[in-house]
């Protein structure tokens, strides 16, 4: 079958364990690809995908070839595929915005931005060099809190036209404004918010589900993160996470018998920890009352490689978006965002989630 040719914004660890998962299975077969939801989706396989454009700021990336970039500082994620051939394709200059966080621009840290001297583009010279690479999708790994430069990015995306994949908590296809914009240029995007693999989002709206199903109230709860990657310490800035916060409450409010009351239920990342580089720790507490009115707690502290974690889910994501393409579907792709994202337009529990999204890859649903 034909490459699915995707286009990133920002090489940093997501994007990074995302090209290093697809060299990882071209060397395996179904009964031995361990991590991944699905194999194959509509006839692609993961080595399927293949990066022919990329964007970044960072002058350590900028200029060089996707497959020495994805290495390069700030970049601290596990490496667990090194031997990531030369893609033919360079790092090109992005446009800036808010895509950097001020406070990063000038921490004493090898682990912050390094700004390119380089001239930014306009956004006309983004759409084609888009368009000149053959590029089908165009995936958002923008830092939190960057909500102009990933509404420019939408932009570009419609314009090229190129399917668009959000995986960050900026609203774009929960958006009525951009979904209906998206559905009539017949563009296919999921968004949005990444949630991971096994997560602590995931976890905590499984945990909602249970207390549901099994007749327990809940009464509060917390999810509290911390982590020592660029993203965690971009979001040091409690300005810029707005919109994270409603991402992942939304994600756990929506699947719990009854809507908590807002100081009964805190989300959201808490510090950055610079030693533990790319690894995330969720401490996650629920309280509650069972049979007779009796409380009950539960703790969990949960151990994960945030960025590994999160392509395991992008790369089913960018199959699905390549089969709305092959079958001609623009606009919201409903059962996939719901799967896949933290912020989808509507809300599913997970196993139904994932029941409609195992229809849309069979061909039984639209969207």
């Amino acid at each position: 079958m034909d490459k699915i040719k995707i286009a990133i914004i920002g090489l940093g660890n997501c994007a990074s364990s995302l090209i290093q998962g697809i060299e990882y299975y071209k060397n395996k077969k179904d009964n031995d690809a361990i991590g991944l939801m699905h194999w194959e989706i509509g006839g692609y396989k993961p080595s399927d995908i293949k990066v022919v454009a990329a964007f970044d700021i960072d002058g350590r990336k900028v200029g060089k070839d996707v497959s020495e970039a994805m290495f390069e500082l700030p970049n601290c994620t596990t490496v667990f595929y090194k031997d990531i051939p030369k893609t033919g394709t360079i790092v090109r200059m992005g446009k800036v915005l808010d895509g950097i966080a001020d406070h990063m621009k000038d921490f004493d840290d090898k682990y912050t931005f390094v700004l390119a001297d380089e001239t930014e583009p306009s956004k006309e010279e983004i759409v084609s060099i888009l368009q000149e690479s053959g590029a089908e999708i165009l995936l958002n790994y923008l830092p939190v809190g960057s909500e102009d430069a990933t509404r420019f990015y939408a932009e570009c995306a419609l314009e090229a036209g190129l399917g668009y994949i959000n995986n960050m908590p900026v609203f774009i296809a929960s958006d009525p404004y951009w979904s209906v914009r998206f559905k009539e240029k017949g563009i296919p995007i999921v968004g949005d918010d990444i949630k991971a693999q096994i997560g602590a989002t995931i976890t905590h709206r499984t945990l909602a589900d249970l207390f549901r199903k099994r007749g327990v109230k809940l009464e509060r709860t917390y999810q509290i993160n911390t982590g020592g990657n660029t993203d965690f310490l971009n979001m040091l800035n409690r300005n810029r996470l707005v919109s994270k916060r409603i991402s992942k409450t939304e994600a756990v409010q929506s699947v719990a018998a009854e809507r908590l009351d807002d100081e009964n239920i805190h989300i959201g990342p808490s510090d950055y920890v610079p030693w533990q580089k790319d690894n995330k720790v969720c401490f996650l507490r629920m309280e509650g009352r069972l049979f007779g009115d009796v409380p009950m707690n539960m703790e969990l502290r949960l151990s994960v490689e945030d960025s590994p974690n999160s392509a395991g889910v992008v790369i089913d994501a960018v199959r699905c978006c390549k089969l709305a393409l092959d079958r001609g579907i623009g606009g919201i792709l409903t059962s996939p965002s719901a799967y896949f994202m933290k912020h989808p337009p509507r809300q599913y529990t997970d196993d139904d989630a994932c029941r409609m999204t195992d229809e849309f890859i069979a061909g039984k649903r639209d969207s």
